[in-house]
Parts: structure tokens; C-alpha cells; sequence
């Protein structure tokens, strides 16, 4: 008999894999933001809980709302660049220690005429000034008067003179330097700054109240 040819074992069908979906790519530049809890300023915290309730009472106001508060502070710089050959350089200098400084962008003011005698021409950039509200200028608030002001030499408190008729209060800063936030081995100019804290009150001794209470240390009467 002719030997049997070996029936070779049937091959069993395989399974079709499903395809996983492709895992789309992320947009480049594009990365997930983190969610970060803001905390309240303690500042804007204290005005709320304590010094409303405090002035409201003191000063005889019959409402909450009637309480002087603080609804701006305006902070500048003058900017000598007439006749300096590296003024575009001072002046990004100086914008980046207002914003390292303030946590905001400055803009810049200008001449609205030309003065010969400083090499000056309109519509040249004089200065930066930054305007805060809200919570960035309670923060800033907290910062000038339990850190720059104190680090000033020789401070003795600041003048009450120095309100204005409808109580917004101004004050000059020699150095940006009295701020930590700048580092004084990177600087090439000392820069001033003048800042102007807005009270809204029906009275300039009612906003010298409120602004004590915040803890602007002016000098005691």
C-alpha cells in the first residue's frame, strides 16, 4: 500500500486585531495650564473684615458704602533721555524694573512739545507710568509699605502735606532698589519713582484715616 500522505493540520483563521485609535497630537506651543487657587490679597482682606467696620463707626458714616477706599495707585517714572545716546536702552531698563516691580506692563508718556535747551522733541518718550487696581494693587500696596518703605534710610514717617485737596496722596521713591524684587549687582541707572495712591472720601481726613489704618506710616500729629 502506498504510504498515506500526511494531511498537513489545518491553519485556524486568526483574529483581525482592531486597530487602536491614533492618539492625536497636541498643537506645538500649546501645553495645559495649570490650575492655580488664587489667594485673596490680606491687604484687601483687612479693609473688608476690619477697617470698614472700624471707620464706618469712627467717622460716622451711616453706610458701608460711604467708607473711603482705595481705588487706584499710579505709579511713574521720569525719564531724562533728551541728549543720552543709549535712551532706548534706559528706557527698557526702566520698563522692566517698573514691571518687575509693579506686576504690570508700563506705558509710556510723551512730549507734547519740543524744548529746544534738553534736546527735546515731541513725541519723544519721557517717561512710564503704570495704573493698578484691584487685587495687583492691594498687593503692591502691601509690598510698599511693609517692605520698600521701611528699607528707605533714615525714614521718619512720610509728611500729611502731601495730600491733595480731594484726598489722593503722593509720594517719591529715590531708588527702584528699595524694592527686593531688584537686583542691585544688574543695575546701570538709579531710577526714581513717584507714586499716587487715589482715595475716593468726602474729606483729605478721612482718606489720611483710611490710609492709616492700611498702614501707610505717616508721621504721627
Amino acid at each position: 500500500m502506498a504510504e498515506e500522505k500526511k494531511q498537513k493540520p489545518e491553519k485556524k483563521p486568526q483574529k483581525k486585531q482592531e486597530k487602536k485609535p491614533a492618539k492625536q497630537a497636541e498643537p506645538k506651543g500649546e501645553k495645559k495650564k495649570a490650575v492655580v487657587a488664587k489667594v485673596p490679597s490680606r491687604v484687601k482682606e483687612r479693609y473688608r473684615e476690619q477697617i470698614v467696620p472700624a471707620l464706618k463707626e469712627r467717622l460716622g458714616y451711616e453706610s458701608v458704602m460711604a467708607v473711603p477706599r482705595l481705588e487706584k495707585i499710579t505709579v511713574s517714572m521720569g525719564l531724562r533721555t533728551g541728549k543720552d545716546k543709549d535712551a532706548r536702552a534706559r528706557i527698557e531698563e526702566a520698563a522692566a524694573d517698573l514691571t518687575t516691580i509693579t506686576g504690570q506692563k508700563p506705558m509710556q508718556t510723551v512730549a507734547r512739545r519740543a524744548v529746544a535747551g534738553f534736546g527735546l522733541r515731541e513725541g519723544q518718550p519721557v517717561g512710564l507710568q503704570v495704573t493698578l487696581r484691584g487685587d495687583r494693587m492691594y498687593d503692591f500696596f502691601d509690598r510698599l509699605v511693609s517692605v520698600a518703605i521701611p528699607r528707605v534710610r533714615d525714614f521718619q514717617g512720610l509728611p500729611r502735606r502731601a495730600f491733595d485737596q480731594a484726598g489722593n496722596y503722593s509720594l517719591g521713591i529715590r531708588e527702584q532698589s528699595v524694592f527686593p524684587e531688584i537686583d542691585i549687582n544688574k543695575l546701570t541707572h538709579v531710577q526714581g519713582m513717584n507714586v499716587t495712591l487715589t482715595v475716593r472720601s468726602r474729606k483729605p481726613e478721612d482718606a489720611a484715616a483710611l490710609l492709616e489704618a492700611l498702614g501707610l506710616p505717616l508721621v504721627r500729629i
